[in-house]
């Protein structure tokens, strides 16, 4: 069987599976709802679907958290998937605590407001960067040039920000927080550290991007968010693929190739790609496992 054929999913059979997870989680955890990040893209709108399906409308709770760095439509999908599936939202703009933490003033004020100049500046800069100079993958490795650190973070914190905020608004209402990263983000690392991969379940954690793509549709995700750019909204005119250098498609198909233990140079002429992508999507999950475990204890 191909991997493009490995990687379709029976979309029935898997939400009843997700469906009865959350169920039991719930149940276990003695909790009174679900709450859940929702920033009108693809993964948390599939997740709130999900929610919908195990439990009553009622408990379930979405924030939407924008900052000023926000996209514009950033609110308005997020409603969008809100009153799709019926369930109740908080709007909680960040914007006030990232400027107490001085967090706008990390990067030069003057080029960061002018907002719609700015997505274009920032994509044309991020494709001028080298490979070796790789924003994301230098992250994720330790990289030692110092022009990355300020940017690192300028847009983890709000990660974390939002992340704080669902538990106090969790543990006020007594509700179980429902995280929203996938599979393809856990492997490659593409998730902030005690940011939006701190949840207590995480229901499409064992979905590739492109798997999750499929699900949404048979879950009745609106066409605007499914045919949207994944983008993790943290810096302007970033997008999940810019950021990866690989389309979803690809790597999503290359990781499964990696799981399924198959040859480099198998996985190159399956996909389209050269021997030379396998070994960087290699080193995206060799240092993905820096960030994805516990904190070591020292050996006593």
């Amino acid at each position: 069987m191909s991997l493009k054929e490995s990687i379709r999913i029976d979309e029935e059979q898997v939400t009843a599976k997700i469906v009865d997870f959350i169920r039991y989680h719930l149940t276990k955890s003695n909790r009174k709802g679900l709450i859940l990040g929702l920033s009108g893209g693809l993964d948390s709108a599939c997740v709130a679907g999900l929610c919908v399906r195990a439990t009553l409308p009622q408990n379930v709770l979405a924030l939407i958290m924008p900052e000023r760095d926000s996209h514009d439509d950033t609110v308005e999908d997020a409603k969008l998937v809100a009153d799709t599936f019926g369930i109740e939202t908080e709007i909680i703009d960040i914007s006030p605590i990232l400027e107490r933490f001085g967090v706008y003033d990390m990067l030069p004020r003057r080029i960061m407001d002018m907002k719609r100049i700015l997505s274009g500046l920032v994509r044309a800069g991020y494709r001028m960067v080298p490979k070796n100079l790789n924003p994301f993958l230098g992250g994720l490795e330790g990289a030692t040039f110092d022009w990355i650190h300020p940017i690192e973070a300028y847009y983890r914190i709000k990660h974390r920000v939002r992340m704080v905020t669902l538990y106090l608004w969790a543990e006020r209402l007594h509700y179980l927080v429902v995280g929203t990263s996938n599979k393809t983000e856990d492997m490659t690392g593409f998730f902030v550290k005690y940011g939006d991969n701190a949840a207590d379940i995480m229901p499409i954690k064992n979905l590739y991007k492109t798997q999750v793509k499929q699900l949404a549709r048979y879950l009745g995700v609106p066409d605007k968010i499914i045919k949207k750019l994944p983008s993790p909204d943290l810096l302007p005119g970033i997008t999940d693929e810019l950021a990866l250098k690989l389309t979803y498609e690809k790597l999503d198909l290359i990781l499964l190739g990696i799981e399924k233990n198959m040859d480099d140079d198998a996985i190159a002429k399956e996909v389209g790609v050269k021997r030379t992508t396998i070994k960087y999507v290699k080193r995206l999950i060799n240092a993905a496992n820096n960030i994805r475990s516990q904190p070591p204890g020292a050996e006593i």
